[in-house]
């Protein structure tokens, strides 16, 4: 395929190397673009050629449109993949791509203003016959909205991102008293993440399923899907595993979802890779949104269908049409797909945990694929998502993946950062995850996690212990980054020259200190930003109670008080960077 020239990639971490990897083996050459932060990144070492975007924040760098457009002019790019999240359902960037005479490998900026209202998108599916949770339609730009929903179709109720997706701006509430603590939530979560904070409602199901379409249209009027996948073990409606396709479902309404899902896509002309979602729950199924964009899951639907998505999605985007139609799509097995994320899941908290990766050694072995955005001494910033990488293993059946996926997880070592594998295990082992009876709020609240525990984060070894002679260095001209080696000094070598100082930030990473069992002295678990400080001195807080709010790679994390007492200090203000250990509230 020599369509696309060059194809610059308009994102980080794992999904820019899986598209960097998929161009490579099509004879593409590759851009990349990197943030301050991600100078030594695996994306940017990875791809033929790298642009500095300047910055370090996902706002000054990576939703910069002017820094990504200059790249693309600078590198003669002729396509742009703009991955997940991000700007991939964006649809004035895809315009502004498309404008330069640039294409968007993904659908037309016509679909993604459809889809990526989640209002107009409840319209467009219900013109098509396509229903959806009981909701509105109406944007909330009061609290008096919420009580008059909730007096008419009670709790709890979903309060959501109009313009985003994954659970990101998201919040729940379970009663009058929370609704506007609720609202503000949502539309911080929003704002930070997608730019916009407009944010809507919808009825709460009790015990859902999350089950999802992996659809594929050309622009030849050809649409097909791709088979089903269950993404129901969640936390903070973030996934954890999702597995296809979707089990304990009858063929009979996993077609109708198919179907569903195919005229959703149709009805908003839909063309290349896009997932439609719905919440299954007692034999029916509700639409629930329509991503415009390739989802983090989607290699689950590659192993069970033969089909590698980003390759269709750079085929279709040249004007290829479907090389199949539906009758050519066969299911084959099953497959269980694991996000690798750096959090701490002690207890059920699944807190960020940032730092060095000081090891990280992938599993091996028939049906085992693991997709990586680090390697080892690569770092996981406060900044952005902490997805390290994804576990992706098939079996014949859904027994065989679920036991070759714990002996894969088993493998993995990830040493440096705290992550998500124990809880994963514990997942896995569940007897309800077995027997398929758990649902989206399960991992919250019925597995026990009070015993789970991530391997504390160790330091790097010092670069000194090995000296090094040769160093592989990255440099920029004119903001274009070349990789050079050079030959230098052995005590040189031993400060890590080249590096980007990954060596020496290794030797002193460790985990945030603690102020003691009810010491009286809150601290924050890990980096992060303080979005709202919740009490005053003087104020009189019973233990438990939130103190302060604080934003750690995308997520909202509640501080709370360690004891019964009165505000004796607070020493950080909303929008004060902090670092894990620091003391933020000291209670008397």
């Amino acid at each position: 395929m020599h369509v696309f020239n060059k194809v610059l990639i308009a994102n980080r971490g794992e999904i820019a190397v899986r598209v960097i990897r998929a161009c490579q083996e099509l004879g593409i050459a590759t851009v990349a673009v990197y943030s301050e932060l991600d100078r030594e990144a695996l994306h940017v070492r990875l791809a033929d050629e790298a642009y500095a975007l300047g910055g370090q924040t996902a706002a000054d760098s990576y939703l910069n449109t002017d820094a990504i457009v200059d790249a693309i002019e600078r590198s003669g790019a002729e396509a742009v993949h703009p991955g997940y999240g991000f700007f991939s359902e964006n649809a004035d960037f895809a315009r502004r791509i498309t404008d330069l005479g640039v294409t968007f490998i993904g659908p037309p900026p016509e679909a993604i203003v459809v889809m990526g209202d989640k209002i107009s998108a409840r319209e467009a599916a219900e013109k098509v016959g396509v229903d959806g949770v009981p909701g509105t339609t109406e944007l909330i730009t009061d609290a008096q909205q919420v009580r008059d929903f909730g007096a008419s179709h009670g709790y709890p109720i979903a309060i959501k991102a109009a313009y985003g997706g994954g659970g990101r701006g998201m919040k729940v509430v379970s009663d009058e008293g929370s609704i506007t603590e609720a609202i503000e939530s949502a539309q911080r979560e929003s704002l930070a993440y997608f730019g916009r904070d407009e944010i809507y409602m919808e009825r709460y199901l009790t015990k859902p399923r999350h089950i999802e379409v992996q659809v594929l249209a050309d622009t030849h009027g050809n649409c097909v899907y791709l088979g089903t996948r269950d993404c129901s073990a969640q936390r903070r409606h973030q996934k954890l595993i999702e597995e296809a396709p979707a089990p304990a479902i009858d063929q009979d309404i996993l077609t109708a979802m198919g179907e569903a899902a195919v005229a959703v896509a149709k009805g908003c002309d839909y063309v290349n890779a896009g997932t439609v979602e719905f919440l299954y729950e007692d034999g029916a199924f509700f639409y629930l949104e329509m991503n415009t964009r390739l989802q983090v899951e989607h290699p689950a639907t590659e192993l069970i269908t033969g089909l590698d998505l980003v390759e269709q999605q750079l085929r279709v985007a040249a004007g290829e049409p479907l090389g199949f139609d539906q009758a050519d799509v066969e299911i084959r097995g099953h497959a269980i797909e694991i996000r690798i994320n750096a959090e701490d899941p002690a207890g059920g908290a699944f807190l960020p945990s940032p730092g060095i990766i000081t090891k990280l050694d992938p599993p091996d072995g028939y049906g085992v694929r693991f997709d990586a955005g680090y390697a080892e001494g690569d770092e996981i910033s406060q900044f952005y998502d902490n997805l390290i990488g994804k576990l992706i293993v098939w079996g014949k059946d859904r027994e065989t993946a679920r036991r070759r996926t714990l002996r894969a997880l088993r493998e993995l070592r990830v040493e440096g950062v705290a992550t998500t594998i124990p809880a994963d295990i514990a997942i896995l082992e569940h007897p309800d995850f077995v027997a398929v009876e758990h649902s989206t709020k399960w991992v919250e609240e019925v597995l026990d996690l009070s015993e789970v525990s991530a391997p504390a984060p160790t330091g790097g070894a010092d670069a000194q212990d090995e000296p090094k002679v040769r160093r592989d260095m990255a440099v920029e001209v004119n903001g274009k980054r070349f990789s050079v080696s050079m030959w230098v000094p052995e005590q040189v070598a031993s400060v890590a020259v080249g590096d980007g100082g990954r060596s020496r930030r290794a030797r002193r990473s460790g985990g945030g200190g603690s102020g003691g069992a009810a010491s009286g002295e809150v601290t924050v678990p890990m980096q992060g930003t303080i979005l709202k400080v919740l009490v005053e001195a003087g104020d009189t807080v019973s233990a438990g109670d939130t103190v302060v709010v604080l934003e750690a790679m995308k997520m909202e994390n509640n501080i709370e008080a360690d004891k019964d007492g009165t505000i004796a200090k607070v020493k950080v203000a909303e929008g004060d960077s902090v670092g894990g250990g620091d003391v933020v509230v000291v209670i008397e």
